[in-house]
């Protein structure tokens, strides 16, 4: 009987040094919600990519998951399409429905400390989150986009978000760049559909609108998209308007993936200045 109850002792505190985790319901989004059990430092909301469903949730990103909440951060992890109650596609995502799902976290456990840290596709969401809200107190986008692109769609005439029920404007798909994407080179589609400069300035992310601090890192041999490019022109972006937070552009040897192989530089920057 004495065994038994240290065994159970220890399990009980074992489970109580281990992340709590519960799932988050709110309209067009699927989320889940890990806590650490000490005092909580902030919430970080992680969004995953044009791969679609909630990546940061799963065991594949797990060990870097655990890294937050050891060092007392929250974690959010939030599918905005390609999960079961969130949309299909790409395209037309409501800003504003990410936005519910992380307030909804953010009051849950009490903080008002939120970074946004995404990846691709949803790099650019968390930029335009944190240009649309002022609580969100700490950008993070690994291979970033600085302008709106389409939905990934068959026709690719929409765009891949949404603010107050209108359709942000996004730079369309020109005739320099079908040949690239019928040859699926990529990167080589992004760059002639970045030759419409005027469509690029009204698709602009307005990242000087953050109130906070901003990181960005890419791969200075960006196979999808030229991450490392359009994060040179944020920064320069918010140079030009004064941006009064700490700003930083990491730039990587490597590939679009690259960012996602240096989370200690992540680790660091929150340490710093989140």
């Amino acid at each position: 009987m004495k065994l038994l109850f240290k065994t159970l002792l220890i399990l009980f505190f074992v489970s109580s040094i281990l992340k709590a985790q519960d799932t988050l319901v709110s309209k067009n989004t699927d989320a889940v919600l890990y806590t650490p059990s000490k005092k909580i430092r902030g919430l970080v909301v992680g969004l995953g990519g044009s791969e679609g469903g909630n990546a940061w949730a799963s065991n594949r990103w797990k060990t870097v998951r655990d890294q937050f909440l050891g060092k007392d951060y929250a974690f959010l992890a939030v599918a905005y399409f390609g999960s079961k109650n969130s949309p299909r596609l790409l395209e037309k995502i409501e800003i504003e429905d990410v936005y519910k799902v992380i307030q909804s976290a953010k009051n849950k456990i009490h903080t008002d400390k939120i970074a946004i840290m995404g990846g691709s596709r949803g790099a650019d969401l968390a930029l335009l989150l944190g240009s649309y809200y002022p609580d969100i107190s700490c950008v993070i986008g690994l291979s970033s986009s600085h302008a709106v692109f389409p939905g990934n769609t068959d026709h690719f005439s929409t765009s891949t978000w949404t603010f107050q029920d209108k359709e942000l404007p996004f730079i369309p798909v020109n005739e320099a760049a079908i040949p690239f994407m019928i040859q699926r080179n990529i990167r080589k589609a992004f760059e002639a559909m970045l030759q419409d400069h005027d469509a690029e300035q009204k698709a602009l992310i307005q990242v000087e609108n953050i109130r906070g601090p901003v990181l960005l890192i890419s791969g200075t041999k960006d196979e999808i998209c030229p991450s490392s490019e359009m994060s040179d022109a944020m920064v320069q972006r918010l140079k030009q308007k004064n941006f009064r937070y700490h700003y930083e552009h990491l730039r990587l040897e490597g590939g679009h993936t690259e960012p996602y192989k240096h989370f200690d530089k992540v680790f660091d920057f929150l340490q710093h200045y989140f």
